[in-house]
């Protein structure tokens, strides 16, 4: 049973607002040829369920299109991801019928180009997102010249070609990658960091040309920090906006069967990570001479579901899960895999909560996260799920909705003073020699606190309750004062195993619980919940 005896103090202070969260740290991420991010979910041409009206429209999902655009998306990166280092843009445009299909190396797949750039365009515009592209920065001469059929208004031959293809006017793309994780021979065309800070010079300085108004993300790496960035930063941090970091978290819970407690403590690990790449990023950049540090761009960022390799393929269910199939019990895996299709739950509510409050609390650093974007918007573990039978909500959809529409974006100086516990933190999917997952000692609170302004001036108190049983009062003191007696609390909480499917869509979702009285001065926050207070 939960039992309300903990008590956490929260001091927060409105008169000196530390700095401000960018909207696009809400941003959003798909890849083609993945698990359904594209081909069965954004984009499923034959469905009953998918627009008919010619245009560039027809054959994308109406359903998925509607739950997207209720998110409020802010930029969405595509096409990948290693999907992006293989891939040609002008494969994808023009006649779909005319277009060619292509074995796809970076996930082993067939890319048949039907949705290509001016139909992800289009779909952004219809969704109210702005697009991020990324090139794989292997061919100068090739990424100049999809700035110039996407964002020219001169008369050229692109230009009309795009104009042939259902878009007369730019579509004005401000958001273009120089390369996806070219440190990694998993990538088509990688290189050393001094081939790298070459190749993007070189991109970025040209690509400016094409148009100046874009704003360029560079390769950023979670390993080997100061020797990729150190060259990348001398010789093309002036061109640069933003530099990516990928992390990634992990849980075993699909074969341990419980696996909450070492799932939420990562954001703990990403938060750690956060910061000490923008400290060093801030350090280079000043020794290079830079008159600024490049921002981060958190880009790629999930928690992976793993599994052993010795079951069979997970395949995705019908109801939104993963299809029924024979597994059995292991105590050592051996070899483990990523499940795309595992469905998310509240331990994954609360830890993409926790990740916001890392990348909340980089606001006023010299490198903040400005951007962040999961892996996935749709399907293969992400926040709307789409199956031939509709689409839903998957529940970590409520973390982004919640916050993009119910906090605020000018960050207050926060303590905490409450309940913790001091344990091994899981460092996300990073492995030892003998396979096994690296873990650090941390200290965990149970309470991890944002606090925020909205532009109407209201204070929005977000608050994580990583307890697994148990609920936390929190006590709060605003300005050197108590608190006010109510405010207005809106809520994610569920069971452990609780996911949403197309036969219960609504299991795991935000109860709106309207105007709550204080009791005693405190507000009884539930446990494995994210909740946010506007006073």
């Amino acid at each position: 049973m939960s039992s309300p005896s903990r008590e956490a103090l929260v001091t927060v202070d409105t008169h000196r607002p530390v700095g401000r969260i960018d909207d696009d740290v809400y941003g959003h991420f798909l890849e083609s040829a993945f698990f359904g991010n594209i081909e069965g979910g954004v984009f499923d041409e034959g469905s009953p369920l998918s627009v008919t009206d010619p245009g560039l429209l027809n054959g994308v999902r109406a359903d998925v299109l509607e739950l997207c655009r209720e998110l409020g998306p802010g930029p969405i990166r595509w096409p990948g991801g290693n999907f992006t280092s293989a891939y040609h843009w002008e494969d994808g445009i023009g006649p779909r019928d005319g277009r060619p299909s292509r074995l796809e190396p970076a996930w082993g797949g067939l890319e048949t180009n039907r949705f290509g750039t001016d139909e992800f365009l289009a779909w952004c515009e219809a969704v109210g997102a702005e697009p991020y592209l990324v090139h794989s920065a292997r061919d100068v001469d090739e990424a100049v010249r999809w700035i110039e059929y996407t964002n020219s208004a001169r008369d050229t031959t692109l230009t009309s070609r795009r104009a042939a293809n259902g878009r007369a006017e730019p579509w004005k793309v401000r958001y273009w990658g120089v390369g996806n994780e070219v440190y990694g021979p998993w990538q088509m065309g990688y290189r050393s960091a001094d081939e790298y800070a070459a190749a993007a010079r070189e991109h970025a300085q040209f690509m400016r040309l094409a148009d100046p108004g874009i704003r360029l993300i560079g390769v950023g790496i979670p390993w080997k920090q100061e020797e990729w960035t150190r060259p990348l930063l001398a010789r093309a941090g002036g061109m640069l906006d933003q530099l990516s970091l990928h992390l990634y978290g992990a849980s075993t819970h699909l074969w341990t069967g419980d696996d909450y407690d070492a799932t939420v403590a990562q954001s703990l690990y990403f938060e750690r990570e956060i910061h000490t790449y923008s400290r060093l990023v801030t350090e280079i950049a000043a020794e290079t001479g830079l008159d600024r540090p490049p921002a981060l761009a958190l880009d790629e960022w999930t928690m992976r579901h793993l599994e052993p390799e010795s079951w069979p393929q997970p395949l995705a269910g019908d109801d939104g899960g993963v299809a029924p199939r024979e597994t059995t019990a292991v105590d050592e895996p051996g070899r483990v895999r990523v499940n795309r299709w595992s469905p998310r739950s509240i331990a994954d509510v609360v830890f993409c909560a926790g990740v916001f409050h890392a990348v909340h609390r980089t606001a006023g650093l010299p490198a903040p996260v400005t951007m962040a974007n999961p892996v996935n918007l749709v399907n293969a573990n992400g926040l709307v799920v789409a199956r031939p039978g509709g689409a839903l909500r998957s529940a970590i959809y409520h973390v982004w909705h919640l916050y993009r529409h119910h906090t605020g974006r000018t960050v207050l100086p926060c303590e905490v003073d409450g309940p913790a516990r001091t344990t091994s933190v899981r460092l996300g999917d990073n492995r030892g020699p003998d396979g096994h997952l690296l873990t650090a000692p941390m200290t965990v609170p149970y309470l991890d606190v944002s606090a925020t302004r909205a532009d109407d001036g209201s204070v929005r108190i977000a608050v994580v309750n990583r307890h697994r049983d148990d609920s936390v009062r929190l006590r709060l003191v605003l300005d050197g004062a108590a608190g006010p007696g109510a405010a207005h609390v809106r809520t994610i909480s569920a069971d452990l195993n609780v996911v949403n499917t197309l036969g219960e869509p609504d299991a795991v979702g935000v109860r709106d619980l309207g105007r709550v009285e204080a009791s005693g001065g405190t507000w009884e926050i539930a446990p494995r919940s994210v909740t946010v207070l506007a006073l």
